[in-house]
């Protein structure tokens, strides 16, 4: 099973860069129509799904490392 186009497309927003605070949080807002909290809550439950990891397996594998980081400052 695939996955679906919110969660490609919150992948598809992980791999840009942006510019300036705030930038990011706007997109979310703008682009995909969800808070930024249920944004990273989507984002989080996504990165431990195996199908996240083989349609992207760089900006998966980016984003568990740059998770367990800040879970290990904690």
């Amino acid at each position: 099973m695939e996955l679906g186009s919110r969660e490609q497309a919150i992948l598809a927003l992980e791999r840009r860069g942006f510019s300036g605070p705030g930038a990011k949080e706007r997109a979310i807002r703008e682009e995909l129509g969800l808070s930024p909290v249920r944004y990273y809550q989507l984002l989080n439950a996504l990165l431990d799904d195996e199908r996240a990891l083989a349609l992207d397996p760089v900006t998966v594998n980016r984003l568990r490392r740059v998770r367990d980081v800040r879970r290990t400052e904690r």
